[in-house]
């Protein structure tokens, strides 16, 4: 039997994906974003298993997260026979990839203000 370490969220990294998730951040797109974020490269098994998601919820933050160009992937040969892995890591910084969310809330509250704005000119 094959053993492997599995890593999960602590308290901090819980916190930054909730403050993430009260931004308006998918759930799935924050728990991948965090774990990527404090693990140099990741499997999907191993972000499955390190944020306590199914496969489907995995492909799905993965893929958003590539149209974002926040992370790149690359094909490892598999230990056994068959299809090699997928191995994820962050394309961006951390740091960088805040500052895409912090410019994209801007412009959505701007947006808002602007409605409010139109709202406000029909009562007058």
């Amino acid at each position: 039997m094959r053993q492997e370490t599995v890593e999960y969220f602590t308290d901090k990294e819980e916190e930054f994906a909730d403050l993430l998730i009260e931004i308006g951040t998918k759930k799935n797109v924050a728990k991948v974003l965090v774990f990527l974020a404090n693990t140099p490269e990741a499997t999907s098994r191993a972000i499955e298993r390190g944020t306590d998601m199914r496969q489907p919820e995995v492909s799905i933050a993965m893929k958003y997260l590539m149209n974002q160009d926040w992370i790149k992937s690359c094909e490892s040969p598999s230990e056994n026979k068959g299809r090699p892995m997928k191995v994820y890591e962050l394309a961006k910084t951390i740091t960088e990839i805040m500052g895409c969310i912090e410019k994209e809330k801007k412009i959505e509250a701007n947006n808002q203000l602007a409605l409010v704005k139109k709202i406000r000119d029909y009562l007058d």
